[in-house]
């Protein structure tokens, strides 16, 4: 009797649960980031191929076959001047993807530069480099580079002309931020001591170690900038027609309801091209933070 009690008051043993292998684990967190790198290289190398890949012209015209449906002969159909929206679908990827990468390239380099100079500078050079650029930051982006484009004119120049001016600040703010802090360590205070020259430190000790949280920002910003070079043209202050641009071919089809494939294709490369970006900066932010890299 008292075996039996005792194996009846026996606690039952504990299942742990099997912990998920580590591969699993890195696809589950990575796995977006892997999908939206693929989309990004996929259209990186359409708009380097788009010579070879568009069966047409871009600006090859066939008035007799003006809103064309989707076919054998024509893919994605064709435009309200019987373009094939295909072609230009392609032909308008270089210009968008070259569009946003120049545009978020060059303002990262006037931005980071005024950061870290007025970080380093302090006193004066700080407080009205960073009163500018508040000044700046104080209006809406999309509505500062409209006004400017808008008084400069239509064309892609002007237009990335007029982002530039409004894209800076906010690198320009993250790198002053990351420079403060890595000019309070102590391998700054040696290289001080030992009499290296500020733009050596800044070139050489601070910039490498700020290029994370700065590389992020990039990424997540190629998407913005394509969506905003995309907007200015949708509402004409883009590309000077006849050429193929995303945002001007989303123009051109808002009114047509029955052909919808004229704005509904390029609207979907607009999408699939800012959502690839921001999945690859999400991976990449949480690549770097070492937190999380092991979970």
């Amino acid at each position: 009797m008292s075996d039996v009690s005792s194996a009846v008051l026996q606690p039952a043993p504990v299942v742990m649960p099997r912990a998920r292998p580590r591969w699993v684990r890195r696809l589950r967190r990575y796995g977006p980031a892997w999908v939206g790198g693929a989309v990004v290289v996929a259209w990186i190398l359409v708009a380097l191929l788009a010579p070879v890949i568009a069966p047409y012209a871009p600006e090859t015209q066939d008035i007799t076959n003006r809103l064309a449906a989707p076919s054998a002969s024509h893919w994605l159909g064709t435009d309200v001047l019987g373009r094939d929206v295909f072609s230009r679908l392609l032909h308008g990827a270089r210009l968008s993807l070259t569009a946003g990468f120049t545009v978020v390239l060059l303002g990262a380099a006037v931005g980071v530069t005024v950061g870290l100079v007025a970080a380093w500078a302090r006193g004066f050079v700080d407080e009205a480099l960073m009163r500018f650029t508040d000044l700046v930051l104080c209006f809406p982006p999309i509505i500062l580079a409209l006004a400017i484009a808008a008084a400069l004119g239509i064309g892609t120049t002007n237009t990335i002309i007029a982002m530039l001016v409004v894209w800076w600040p906010k690198f320009a703010r993250l790198a002053r931020a990351l420079t403060l802090v890595q000019r309070s360590q102590e391998y700054v205070e040696a290289a001080t001591v030992v009499g290296l020259k500020p733009s050596r430190i800044l070139g050489r000790h601070i910039l490498p170690n700020t290029l994370g949280p700065l590389a992020v920002l990039i990424t997540l910003d190629l998407g913005n900038a394509i969506l905003t070079f995309a907007g200015l043209s949708f509402l004409g202050l883009g590309v000077v027609p006849p050429t193929p641009e995303w945002g001007s071919m989303v123009a051109e089809g808002r009114e047509l309801v029955e052909q919808w494939w004229v704005a509904a294709f390029p609207g979907l490369a607009i999408l699939t091209v800012v959502v690839g970006f921001n999945f690859c900066g999400d991976g990449l932010r949480d690549w770097l933070d070492p937190k999380g890299r092991n979970r």
